[in-house]
């Protein structure tokens, strides 16, 4: 008989999936379950084991909602087969989540469990609208009501006369469908029809938007604006502050497709969530070590003989040392040379592994790092190791060779092409969803567009942006236009090429 397993009870935060917390994330990465509502934003199932079981139990939305008690039963279910369950739910699981019901249920049960705080949507909405819900001018007390009570119920439990006299901020949940209603109640029992407020809809997101009215006015504001849930009410003066952060972020309210591999594809994300975008994940490749072929082996016992290393990218790098950690080995294979990187990207990738390179062109591609690296260095006679993808071409090891170098070309990876639903990005890109397209290398941009119908992103609004020169051959080869080219052949100059399109 299996031992019992445990619940955690992980608030995924309020919309933006970099905001839930570390011990959430270390979690999901351990889960052997995992059981989200509506709410949990889908990327966040990223972090889960390929062997997790992902349980999706939406409320209230038509076929295939789930109840509250078809929940209870599933989280007891699966922790009595022994399994470790996350049960994550959005925001915090104690502001509005039916936690109670939960944790009676394991409780009864006998079942451990363990409740992981989350950012609550009030505070994140407000912050993310540039409205502080507490200050001393203004608010010393903030009180969060639900807009929607439990169905059923006899008697609201909502004291009416003490809200509509409360001197503070005021902040609903769940209160769009009844928005109307209550502005009609509380202006009833006493507060002024000019009050502030600000509702705030996906929140944190780069989709999100806000609306600001009078108590009067802001259902009708509301209706004007297409205003849907998930939406936050924030209610008194504090509604009325507009710092407005999120919304000056450079790429708030774009959604950029990223189409690298996935492992490379999470960095990217990370990098264009910080910049206030959307990005939607497609890996069209993934990486496939050749570090056990006998050409790679053999070339490893003779490591000590080279003068030079040169790695043309992060992937190599990655994939090497994950091959010499599996073989006992360390970086001093590398003691008696001088390393050579393609770029900052590569560079970086090798300094998380203790080795700074010795050279890296201010231009990152092999032309140019051939070149530089011939005016650098005298080769002459001198033994280098280039540690590349199989599909590399031969010009780097062309330009070696000329100027006398002893050339030994090793590939350490190839890439093979990922097939995806393209479904939702088709719809995407059809409903003008979709503001850019981005493209790391040959090799995904074919992978993408064995996918995509080249048709379809030529007749849509969708631009493309190019991290370098042969990404932006084989683009033009497939009669693409290309409207942005990364001045530095990496992921971050690829984003910082599309913003400066924006700050023109």
């Amino acid at each position: 008989m299996n031992e019992k397993g445990k619940v955690y009870l992980v608030g995924a935060g309020p919309g933006s999936a970099d905001l839930i917390t570390v011990r959430g994330a270390e979690l999901l990465k351990t889960a052997d379950c995992i059981i989200y509502d509506k709410l949990a934003n889908p990327a966040l199932l990223k972090f889960a084991r390929p062997a997790a079981e992902l349980i999706h139990v939406p409320k209230r939305i038509g076929p295939g909602s789930a109840t509250q008690d078809q929940i209870n039963n599933l989280l007891v279910e699966k922790a009595n087969l022994g399994l470790t369950v996350v049960r994550l739910k959005g925001g915090d699981p104690g502001i509005f989540g039916r936690i109670g019901e939960e944790l009676s249920a394991l409780k009864e049960a006998g079942i451990d469990f363990e409740i992981v705080p989350g950012v609550t949507a009030a505070v994140a909405a407000a912050e993310s609208a540039g409205i502080i819900l507490t200050d001393r001018d203004y608010s010393s007390q903030v009180v969060f009501i639900t807009g929607r009570e439990a169905q059923g119920k006899q008697k609201s439990s909502i004291n009416w006369e003490l809200l509509a006299k409360f001197q503070g901020t005021i902040v609903f949940y769940m209160a769009m469908e009844n928005l109307e209603l209550i502005a009609e109640r509380l202006i009833k029992n006493g507060m002024a029809e000019g009050t502030p407020v600000a509702v705030i809809a996906e929140a944190t997101l780069p989709s999100q938007r806000t609306v600001r009215a009078s108590l009067k006015q802001i259902t009708e504001k509301c209706e004007e604006n297409k205003i849907a849930p998930p939406a936050i009410v924030v209610i008194g003066a504090a509604a009325d502050e507009k710092l407005n952060w999120l919304v000056g972020k450079p790429f708030f309210g774009k959604t950029i497709v990223i189409t690298r591999d996935a492992e490379s594809n999470v960095d990217f994300a990370a990098k264009i969530i910080s910049k206030g975008g959307n990005p939607v994940e497609f890996a069209t490749i993934k990486i496939e070590p050749l570090t056990q072929t006998n050409i790679f082996l053999q070339t490893l016992t003779k490591f000590s003989e080279y003068d030079w290393f040169i790695f043309t990218s992060a992937n190599g790098a990655s994939v090497l040392f994950d091959a010499l950690q599996q073989l006992g080995k360390d970086a001093r294979v590398f003691a008696s040379a001088k390393i050579a990187a393609i770029g900052s990207e590569t560079a970086a990738k090798l300094q998380q592994f203790g080795i700074k390179a010795d050279f890296t062109p201010s231009v990152f591609t092999s032309k140019e790092l051939g070149k530089q690296l011939i005016a650098y260095a005298n080769l002459k006679a001198k033994k280098i190791l280039l540690l590349r993808s199989q599909l590399a071409s031969d010009e780097l090891s062309e330009l070696l060779s000329i100027a006398g170098a002893e050339v030994d070309n090793v590939p350490v990876y190839t890439t093979a092409a990922v097939k995806n639903d393209p479904g939702p990005v088709i719809e995407k890109i059809k409903n003008g969803e979709i503001d850019w397209l981005t493209f790391t290398s040959p090799s995904s941009t074919r992978a993408f567009f064995e996918q995509i119908p080249v048709e379809l992103v030529n007749s849509s609004s969708v631009k493309i942006a190019s991290i370098g020169p042969v990404t932006s051959e084989q683009l033009k080869n497939l009669g693409f236009e290309v409207n942005v080219h990364a001045d530095e052949h990496t992921a971050d100059g690829l984003l910082a090429a599309i913003e400066k399109i924006y700050n023109l």
